[in-house]
């Protein structure tokens, strides 16, 4: 039950649930790649990329997608697409995560318990993308992309994911990322299995309207200004 007359405690009910939400959607996520990129038959499209990357430059996995993610915001800013406390949340944390949870998870060593770990990847990412969704803090980075490039070029949002997913792959298979059967089933399921996710948890995503960093920042001010 909400306390009354007090619009700082209502806000804090109304902000806090949501932000355990999203960080409990970005551990799931982050659970999700590393099980993924440990099953060792083929890493996700944008596993490709960082990993590869990280093996350029000499960075964690972790730090290399905060950097990416964090180019990734920029031009998305550039392209005018609005971004949210989530979008900058999962550019940090997802990275955090992953460093953290990395040398908890051990590196599949046969063909079977790397479809079995990359199908738990896959799961653990759509609960992750269930939680963060249902926070309601904008889109993701590379989501904000896709959707400003969708805008600019007028192109099937599909297309514009297809497009920048197979670029990604690309670039990162000549930078040492691993591509293989993993990579195509990641591809083919990962749409179906956040599908049948939100259908068991009876979630509707177009249901929910996300704010902006100017609207989380306008109703905490709003909240907090008042008694």
């Amino acid at each position: 039950m909400f306390p009354r007359g007090n619009n700082k405690a209502l806000v804090f009910y109304h902000f806090f649930p949501r932000i355990v939400f999203l960080l409990t959607g970005l551990f799931f996520f982050a659970l999700g790649v590393v099980t993924a990129i440990k099953a060792n038959i083929g890493y996700a499209p944008w596993s490709v990329f960082h990993v590869g990357l990280a093996n350029t430059i000499g960075l964690t996995l972790g730090v290399t997608s905060i950097l990416v993610g964090a180019v990734i915001v920029i031009i998305a800013a550039a392209l005018k697409e609005k971004l949210g406390l989530g979008t900058i949340m999962n550019m940090i944390v997802i990275g955090l995560f992953i460093d953290m949870i990395s040398p908890f998870i051990p590196r599949a060593n046969n063909f079977i318990a790397g479809i079995l770990m990359l199908f738990a990847g896959i799961f653990s990412i759509s609960v992750g993308t269930y939680f963060y969704m249902r926070a309601a803090f904008g889109a993701g980075p590379r989501d904000s992309l896709m959707v400003a490039l969708a805008r600019k070029t007028k192109l099937p949002i599909g297309l514009c994911r297809g497009a920048l997913e197979l670029s990604v792959t690309t670039i990162g298979f000549f930078l040492g990322g691993m591509v293989g059967i993993g990579t195509i089933i990641f591809a083919v399921s990962i749409g179906f299995a956040i599908q049948m996710t939100f259908k068991l948890l009876r979630f509707d995503p177009k249901t929910i309207r996300h704010e902006t960093l100017r609207d989380t920042y306008a109703a905490l001010k709003r909240g907090c200004s008042k008694n």
